[in-house]
């Protein structure tokens, strides 16, 4: 089969090759696809980059979403038929035109939904979710996303809205707030221009939110930090701010985080939750499946509507992560086999 191969760290010009490499063999709870379509996230743009420490070894065939057709399946998988249509989550390997997942991880899909939606409601909506789950996200709070225009923020958004939320967003230019507020971000912050901590000091009345998204870390999550109320929560998924690499970035990053003691956290009934779908997929991949279920059910009622900001052919895969790792991307990136 053909597959994208990132060969080399660095800038996304000479990082890959398409190459010729062995169909991967299933497990007898696996389920194997024949891919349509990939999505790309910005943990692939550090994976590139040499910044993900479970990125495999090179070469390697990087990716954590699909869409296709099963093409075959382990015997002790049933709920799937050959030619069925799905979307799945997969550990690596998504750069590929045949991608193996646990058949916990896969869901059945309409023929009507593009490539671009499916894609988005794998990784990130699913992932979106579970950081909404783990918060215990309530009706009617008050929220903090940041890079809320990105493909998890952008699900966020749905769903916070759907509850009725109150909600802060932070992107990075006037276009990006024009697209929060479609996605009914109530307070867009251009946090290149802004200081989200004295904005949201300004707008609230008691100058706290109750629940903190947060994709960037660093210094973002210890002023984040300063404006959750009383019994808030912040939510950890990613570190975007070491995306420049080296020592000092990642020093820099460490230091930013500031430091909390558990008593802190206690007097304030304050909680710190860490979500890595990875892991969750490594050692809990029943909860993979019923997140799935939900973002799919989500889908149908139309809460979430995923937005494709950029559809590419296999061939410009360069082009494809320049754009992502530009931030000037919106909604989920997509990328087909022709």
């Amino acid at each position: 089969m053909k597959a994208i191969q990132l060969i080399k760290h660095g800038d996304a010009t000479d990082a890959f090759k398409m190459a010729e490499v062995d169909a991967p063999q299933i497990e007898v709870d696996e389920v194997l696809i024949k891919v349509e379509a990939f999505g790309l996230n910005y943990a692939d743009v550090l994976a590139r980059k040499g910044l993900y420490p479970d990125c495999p070894d090179l070469p390697a065939i990087i990716g954590y979403e699909v869409v296709g057709r099963v093409e075959d399946f382990g015997n002790e998988v049933d709920q799937f038929k050959k030619g069925d249509r799905v979307v799945a989550f997969t550990r690596f390997g998504a750069y590929a035109e045949f991608a193996k997942t646990d058949a916990r991880a896969v869901q059945a899909i309409s023929e009507e939904l593009s490539v671009g939606e499916a894609v988005a409601l794998a990784t990130q909506y699913s992932t979106a979710l579970f950081c909404a789950k783990s918060a215990n996200l309530r009706e009617r709070e008050k929220v903090l996303i940041h890079s809320a225009a990105g493909g998890v923020g952008t699900a966020l958004c749905q769903y916070a809205n759907h509850l009725g939320c109150e909600i802060f967003g932070t992107a990075g230019s006037d276009e990006k707030l024009a697209y929060l507020r479609e996605q009914g971000v109530d307070y867009p912050i251009n946090y290149r221009q802004k200081d989200f901590e004295a904005e949201i000091r300004e707008t609230r009345e008691n100058s706290r939110v109750d629940v903190i998204f947060d994709a960037v870390g660093g210094k973002t999550f210890s002023k984040g930090m300063k404006v959750l109320n009383y019994g808030g929560r912040a939510v950890l998924f990613g570190a975007s701010s070491r995306s420049k690499g080296g020592f000092f970035s990642t020093l820099s990053l460490v230091l930013g985080f500031g430091f909390l003691t558990p008593i802190k956290l206690m007097m304030k009934s304050q909680s710190i939750i860490g979500v890595n779908m990875l892991r969750i997929g490594d050692h809990k991949p029943e909860l993979v499946q019923d997140i799935m279920r939900e973002v799919w059910d989500l889908y149908e009622k139309g809460v979430f509507r995923p937005i494709v900001g950029g559809d590419y052919k296999v061939e410009e895969i360069i082009t494809a992560h320049s754009f992502l790792e530009s931030r000037k991307s919106k909604g989920k990136i997509v990328v087909r086999w022709t």
